[in-house]
This record gives C-alpha cells, sequence and structure tokens, in this order.
C-alpha cells in the first residue's frame, strides 16, 4: 500500500489512431474495518491516509461515542487484505454500540417499512444547539473554493478523490483531507478537529462532492452550522438539513452559489410555486 494514497501503473493512452505508454497514478482503496474492543462493527472502503483522524470521525459522526474522551486507545494494523483500525471504548460506548446492532438485525424486511418517523431510523440529528449562525458570502465561497482546489493534492495526481475542507467564517481554508470516499473524507476531517478540540460551530465544511444525506448528518450530528458543497444535494440532505437547523449551500463555484436551507427562512419544496 502506498503511503501517499495512490498507486503508479503502466497505462496505453489512446487519442484518435495513436496509442502511447504512459505512467499514471491511481487513488488507492483498500478494506478498512473498525473494529470497537475486539468486535468488527464496520468494514469501509477507504484511501489508506490519516486512519486514526477517520476512525475518531466516522465513531463521533455514527454516534457509537459522544466524544473523543470516550476512545482510551486506538492501533492500525495493515494485514494482507486490509487494514483493521482497533479502537478501545468506554464501556458505555460499547454497551450502547451491542445493543444499537442487536435492534437492527432484528428489523425484519426493507427495515423502513412501518417506522413512521426520520428519527427512529437515526437520520436526523438533534437540532443545532448554540453554534454560531455564519451568513455567507459570495467572496467567502469564492475564498474557499480558489483555495480548496490548490489544496487537494491527491486529487491533482490522480483526479479521482474527494476533499472535505474546514473553513473559518471568512472562508480561509484551516484544514484539508482527501478520501476516495466523501463521507470518509469529511469523517478524517471531523476526527482531526475533535482531536485537535477545535470548536465545532466557528467554521463550515466545504465539499467537493454533491450534498447527500450523510454528509449533512454527520455535520448536524457535530453540531457545524453550515455545509457548503460543490455540487448538487438531494431532498432527503435538504429535508434534514432543514429539521436540524443546518445552513446548506450547494453549486458553491468562483461565482455564486445556491442557498437551500437556512436559519432564517425555511425554503421548504410545498411552499414554493412552480412556474407554469
Amino acid at each position: 500500500m502506498a503511503e501517499r494514497g495512490y498507486i503508479t501503473r503502466e497505462i496505453r493512452r489512446h487519442q484518435g489512431d495513436a496509442v502511447a505508454l504512459e505512467i499514471d497514478n491511481v487513488a488507492e482503496e483498500v478494506p478498512v474495518a473498525l473494529v470497537y474492543n475486539d468486535i468488527s462493527h464496520a468494514v469501509m472502503m477507504a484511501t489508506p491516509l490519516d486512519l486514526e483522524a477517520f476512525a475518531v470521525g466516522f465513531s463521533l459522526t455514527e454516534g457509537i461515542v459522544d466524544s473523543v474522551r470516550e476512545i482510551y486507545d486506538m492501533e492500525v494494523a495493515p494485514g494482507c487484505d486490509g487494514i483493521e483500525v482497533r479502537l478501545r471504548i468506554s464501556q458505555r460506548a460499547f454497551m450502547a454500540m451491542k445493543e444499537r446492532r442487536r435492534t437492527l438485525a432484528g428489523r425484519t424486511g426493507c427495515g423502513v417499512c412501518g417506522i413512521e418517523s426520520l428519527a427512529l431510523l437515526d437520520l436526523v440529528p438533534e437540532p443545532l444547539a448554540t453554534a454560531r449562525n455564519i451568513a455567507p458570502s459570495a467572496a467567502m465561497i469564492r475564498q474557499a473554493a480558489d483555495a480548496l482546489r490548490a489544496r487537494q493534492h491527491l486529487m491533482a495526481a490522480t483526479g479521482g478523490v474527494h476533499a472535505a475542507a474546514w473553513c473559518g467564517p471568512d472562508g480561509q481554508l484551516r484544514a484539508v483531507f482527501e478520501d476516495v470516499g466523501r463521507h470518509n473524507a469529511l469523517d478524517k476531517l471531523i476526527g482531526h478537529l475533535a482531536r485537535a478540540r477545535e470548536t465545532f460551530g466557528d467554521g463550515f465544511v466545504f465539499l467537493s462532492s454533491r450534498a447527500s444525506y450523510e454528509l449533512v448528518r454527520k455535520a448536524a450530528r457535530m453540531q457545524i452550522p453550515m455545509l457548503a458543497t460543490i455540487s448538487a444535494p438531494t431532498s432527503l440532505a435538504i429535508r434534514i438539513a432543514e429539521q436540524a437547523g443546518v445552513r446548506l449551500l450547494s453549486f458553491c463555484r468562483q461565482d455564486g452559489f445556491v442557498e437551500y436551507t437556512s436559519p432564517e427562512s425555511v425554503l421548504a419544496s410545498d411552499s414554493l410555486v412552480a412556474a407554469g
């Protein structure tokens, strides 16, 4: 496995009738097993960089632990078929994790039929409490978008990964993490911030991807007040952002952005009148 996050291989590049032998960089993707107190909980396909930050972020955003203080020890153990990240967590967190696994395993059918609330699916976190209300501006988003492109080193090498950035209220980038999975990149970023004891309410996340529901859910769980993405949101992402009080911006470019939710106004789809 390459410590730089990609491998090199010989390729044949076809341009019209011409064929050239070249060396190409390919982003690495390996199975990463997250093991809690000797029980394997999840296997994620991820880029094998910053795995301790990834494990911490995953543990927080998935509600396995309530804080980094409940993670007592951690070990990254490479193997022939992938990597194990072994965590030792508090007894409270471990028992809650086991109970959650038992409840999920006991559901029948698709697991959604008959459930009356998204909250019961653990999709919608608690609404934001005291997070700072960050007012977006075109200048802020332009600053973040320009800076993010320059900090995506693995993307520049491979063309095949996502990035998650932590930005100050002025749009200045403070940290960037990359991964083949957009949710993995966000977990790495959140894990890094948690280990550094950063205050999640004092900035916003900028993502080089679409806004899917799991990204909004992770941000809301960590009380992050604003999420900005380069591409489009999904309907469930907007719904969760509304319910959690997260300001959601998408189509963020150098020349502007689209605001889908904000603390000041609820942009509910059923309140919009279709043209024509």
